[in-house]
């Protein structure tokens, strides 16, 4: 019987240590953002590039569920228009440029972990998650006097090549302060994604063994709770 008692005391105890080091939140927020990505691509065979500039912008809704000790824990799912792709390094001393646009619907799902103020003032965030994408269309710009059959050989496949695979997914994160005022939350990120997925099929018998996406990204947003 004692051993019985104190099996339940020491349960009472643990739940209690834990009602108050986990405080219960009930908060959903939605807000909007957008920013520029600064994307290459990996390949194997390697290629000289430069950052392609692109866009990157969309919603988002996060629910804050609880505080534990000092860090505030919630989840964060975006659905984002994003730019990406890729700019050659010619390095040539010429004006030849190629770059290839790839635009995406990105959405991210996030661990969203903050310690700061949580009514007025300043929070400092993190963001990490796995992030999937669709690709929707793409382009090639080119422009100069060179011809495709004039460049190496390993870099020749890669002009005009559709793209194989239309889902992409990686791992992505973030980090970034957070601004809470009575008219809404101000937000400024950076983050950066590492695709898993290739855009070119990658078996033996393809030119590509890799070809994913890199993309740093910065963002100002602004979000707003719904209730809490």
């Amino acid at each position: 019987m004692r051993r019985i008692l104190s099996i339940i005391a020491i349960a009472l105890f643990a739940a209690n240590v834990s009602a108050q080091i986990e405080e219960p939140r009930r908060m959903l927020e939605v807000g909007v953002a957008g920013g520029l990505n600064l994307n290459k691509v990996e390949f194997q065979p390697s290629m000289r590039q430069k950052l392609f500039n692109g866009i990157n912008g969309g919603i988002s809704l996060r629910y804050t569920s609880e505080k534990y000790f000092s860090m505030i824990c919630a989840a964060q799912i975006e659905v984002n228009f994003s730019q990406r792709g890729w700019e050659e390094d010619f390095d040539d001393g010429t004006d030849n440029r190629y770059y290839r646009q790839l635009n995406y619907i990105e959405v991210p799902l996030f661990a969203h972990l903050s310690w700061g103020k949580e009514e007025k003032g300043f929070q400092f965030f993190i963001n990490l998650g796995p992030q999937f994408g669709f690709f929707i269309s793409d382009s090639e710009t080119y422009e100069g006097d060179w011809k495709p059959e004039e460049r190496p050989a390993s870099l020749q496949p890669v002009y005009g090549k559709e793209v194989y695979n239309k889902f992409d997914y990686g791992i992505a994160g973030g980090a970034g302060i957070e601004l809470k005022t009575k008219a809404g939350n101000f937000f400024i990120e950076g983050r950066y994604y590492y695709g898993l997925a290739d855009i070119f099929n990658n078996s033996k018998l393809d030119d590509f063994g890799r070809s994913a996406n890199q993309t740093i990204t910065a963002r100002l947003g602004y979000s707003i709770p719904i209730f809490k």
